[in-house]
């Protein structure tokens, strides 16, 4: 028997009722023989099976609203000899509230049956019945709990012991019981039906195994390892969800030998898998991809290619299990803003799954507030929204195949960083509606700017690292950061250590580096407007030589500031001047420079650089 089965059959002397809350609705495994393997059977049938063998128990009845009294097991004379109705397995007795007390009244103070009651869906009857009905069935339930006497009866070892009748009450949670029938009531008991513990799960595990293909071909020994690996990977399910996961592993002709894929396809709960499909060769060659859209970060892509193909692999957590749930990568960019963090991130996601839209960002910016956990997985019952649910579950219960990004992490509140511990050690998140979604497929992505600046004593800031600094130095200085930050300043230095080895340190851009990001930002440009309004520019050499002097002269910022200053000194000008002349449709526009008035245009209009 369950512990909590155990727990029933000491108190049967004691109490005659029972509030059973929790795992009311999984399966539960039943040894019929003791050398036979067990099956499993729904709660109410498994209270029948334990009971029948500790008090003579010979009628058990079930009673749900709507439906009425349904006989489980026993004597049709006996229960209409009591009740005077009419009863059999597929011919249940309707009863209202008021007409179940009665009924019940008379089962379980008759001597002509030993009876076991189970009132089914006991949090619904609020809803059917009237305050007063409702009121006054439970006023009668209350009285028999306190009138009723224990029976005697011959237990397993022929001796007489007294025990009751026993109800048992089947409620999703146990305040959904009027408070004054459960609390002080010293004639019932609550119990709590947990989820199923390791041994438990290893019941269920190995009485269904033996129906999966390739067992029989195993040696005993790697049978009872593959079971226990199969017991390690359904941590935290139901019975009934390992039930489902031989279901989907035979209907799809997985072998007890990869279990660990029907475990992944009955989470995720999609078939079709993009990590499976990925070229070996577009993944060997990724640093020269990644490298054509991220410039000058050789060291930071050399480092995610390394995360991106044990990731493809499936070797993230590998060392601690087979049948590990963590994401499939974790990566924690840090660096200077404007460096390509962010781009870098996007690059990675087209990589993968052929797109930016499976590119999904958060800016923490947006969650310092306590509260604000609740955007990402939806308020707790009773609040506003609750039924929308949350948009980080919602979008990855959505698309389990994604690139997360979490963008300027230190600026969410440090309560909200909890959250992460779940979604990286365990590669779960539950929402606020209960439930689960899971990031085992995902690859989660944190950006920050720590260690580039600090705050002194007095309130001023300071720059930490400068480009003039070599990249190791740099690198350095940015993880002691990181670490002070997550260890002293916020007090959770459990994530650091979850995100581990994963730091990522992007260097400043440098100046050949600048170079390479000017002329992509111009040819992007060139491009744009040839292709959206078929008018072509050229920029002579010189033009675009004092063009990028202006442009790349302060580096503090990044390719952003690059582009902030293209912005401004050309495409706004250039964006005018093109009205003014009236230019049309295959128009060629020759950019170029003057000594006297900058940069000027043919047809004589001109843009001027200022400096």
């Amino acid at each position: 028997m369950l512990r909590w089965m155990q727990e029933i059959k000491r108190f049967l002397p004691v109490k005659p009722q029972y509030i059973l809350g929790g795992n009311i609705n999984d399966v539960f495994p039943f040894t019929i023989q003791p050398d036979s393997a067990p099956v499993t059977l729904s709660l109410r049938d498994y209270i029948r099976g334990c009971l029948k063998t500790v008090g003579q128990y010979n009628l058990f009845v079930e009673y749900q609203p709507i439906i009425g009294f349904r006989l489980i097991e026993g004597s049709e004379e006996s229960f209409k000899k009591i009740t005077t109705y009419s009863i059999s397995s597929d011919k249940p007795v309707p009863a209202t509230l008021s007409k179940a007390a009665e009924i019940i009244e008379r089962l379980v103070k008759s001597t002509e049956a030993r009876c076991v009651i189970i009132m089914g869906m006991a949090s619904h009857y609020r809803l059917l019945e009237r305050e007063e009905v409702y009121n006054e069935f439970f006023h009668r339930m209350y009285a028999l709990s306190q009138e009723t006497s224990p029976k005697l009866c011959k237990d397993v070892e022929n001796a007489f012991s007294p025990l009751f009748d026993p109800i048992f009450w089947i409620v999703e949670r146990e305040n959904q019981i009027p408070d004054w029938f459960s609390i002080n009531n010293v004639r019932v008991r609550s119990i709590c039906l947990p989820k199923p513990d390791f041994e438990t799960r290893r019941m269920v595990v190995g009485a269904l195994s033996k129906r999966l293909p390739g067992f029989s071909e195993l040696t005993p020994e790697k049978q009872n390892e593959n079971i226990g690996l199969f017991t390690d990977g359904t941590s935290g399910m139901f019975a009934s969800e390992i039930i489902s996961i031989v279901q989907l592993a035979r209907n799809e002709k997985i072998s007890f030998g990869e279990i660990g894929e029907a475990i992944k396809r009955y989470r995720v709960g999609v078939i079709e898998n993009p990590w499976s499909k990925l070229e070996m060769k577009k993944i060997k060659n990724a640093r020269d991809l990644l490298e054509k859209r991220v410039k000058g970060q050789s060291e930071a892509v050399a480092q995610s290619v390394d995360i991106i193909r044990r990731a493809v692999f499936n070797l993230s957590g590998a060392q601690y299990s087979r049948f590990s749930m963590r994401p499939k990568g974790v990566l924690f960019f840090a660096g200077p803003t404007g460096v390509g963090k962010t781009e870098l991130a996007k690059s990675i996601s087209e990589l993968l799954f052929g797109s930016e839209s499976s590119y999904i960002r958060y800016d923490m910016s947006e969650f310092g507030h306590e509260h604000s956990d609740q955007r990402l997985i939806g308020s707790p019952p009773g609040y506003v929204g609750y039924d929308v649910g949350g948009e980080l579950t919602n979008a990855i219960k959505a698309n389990p195949f994604s690139v997360v990004l979490f963008d300027e992490i230190e600026k969410a509140h440090p309560k909200i960083l909890d959250m992460f511990l779940q979604i990286l050690d365990d590669g779960r998140l539950t929402s606020g509606r209960g439930e689960t979604v899971f990031f085992t497929e995902s690859l989660i992505i944190f950006t920050s700017n720590l260690g580039i600046y600090e705050t002194l004593p007095t309130g001023e800031k300071r720059q930490r690292v400068s480009p003039g600094m070599e990249y190791l130095n740099i690198k350095k200085e940015v993880i002691l950061a990181i670490q002070e930050f997550f260890t002293y300043k916020i007090n959770r230095p459990e994530i650091l250590n979850r995100i581990g080895e994963n730091i990522v340190i992007f260097d400043f851009i440098r100046q050949h580096v600048a170079s390479q990001i000017f002329e992509r930002m111009l040819e992007n440009v060139r491009l744009k407007l040839l292709e959206n309004n078929h008018i072509q520019i050229d920029i002579q050499p010189e033009a675009k030589k004092r063009l990028f002097e202006v442009c790349t002269k302060n580096l503090s910022m990044g390719g952003r500031g690059i582009g902030n200053n293209i912005e401004k000194l050309f495409l706004n000008p250039l964006s005018s001047q093109l009205f003014e002349i009236g230019a049309n449709e295959k128009d060629k526009i020759k950019v170029m420079f003057s000594s006297e008035i900058g940069l000027k245009l043919e047809k004589t209009w001109n843009l001027e650089v200022k400096k």
